[in-house]
């Protein structure tokens, strides 16, 4: 890959770092409220939202599948985040292992 991410919402891109900001799904534009990639949603008011749009979360996991595989996930180490590219599915046990 040469950095690009040509599907993100459409347009060419640098491919974005879920590890840069306070939370992984800031890493990209929200659809709904159009906020820029590391700017918190907002309501139609103009206050800062409690939670990120769901359809922002959604673009979020496509485009962080995309970019990192089905299996990998984003994790919070200490005061930033990780990517493991094993992701969860890397720690559990064997079925036969499982109580």
């Amino acid at each position: 890959m040469d950095g690009d991410c040509p599907s993100l919402n459409g347009k060419e891109t640098t491919m974005p770092d879920f590890t840069a900001h306070r939370h992984p799904v800031l890493a990209v534009p929200c659809p709904t409220c159009g906020k820029a990639a590391g700017v918190w949603c907002r309501r139609p008011s103009g206050h800062m939202a409690n939670d990120l749009h769901r359809e922002r979360k959604a673009e979020a996991d496509r485009v962080f599948i995309e970019q990192h595989g089905p299996d990998a996930s984003v994790e919070r180490v200490g005061e930033g985040w990780a990517i493991d590219p094993r992701g969860r599915v890397g720690r559990r046990l064997p079925s036969e292992d499982r109580p």
